[in-house]
């Protein structure tokens, strides 16, 4: 996966944002937070509500959550040459 798309998903795990402040903490560009964040919502990993003008983002549910731990801490594994969990 993108190394930005792995940061937003992050993010968006541990709350709401709008396509600026995400773009502020990730350090991209807005169109191409936006082009992440469509490709998101069309996995099914990301949800979006709208208040007033502004679309926020979060990450859809503790399953996703979850899946982004465990891949993180699979990586995580791989990396420190530890063995998997059986």
């Amino acid at each position: 996966a993108d190394a930005t798309r792995l940061r937003l998903l992050w993010l968006l795990c541990g709350g709401e944002y709008d396509v600026g402040e995400l773009a502020a903490r990730v350090g991209a560009a807005r169109p191409a937070v936006s082009q992440h964040l469509a490709k998101l919502r069309l996995t099914g990993l990301v949800t979006t509500r709208r208040e007033g003008r502004r679309a926020l983002y979060r990450a859809r549910g503790g399953h996703v959550r979850r899946l982004l731990a465990e891949a993180l801490e699979a990586a995580g594994h791989v990396v420190e040459g530890l063995p998997d969990h059986e």
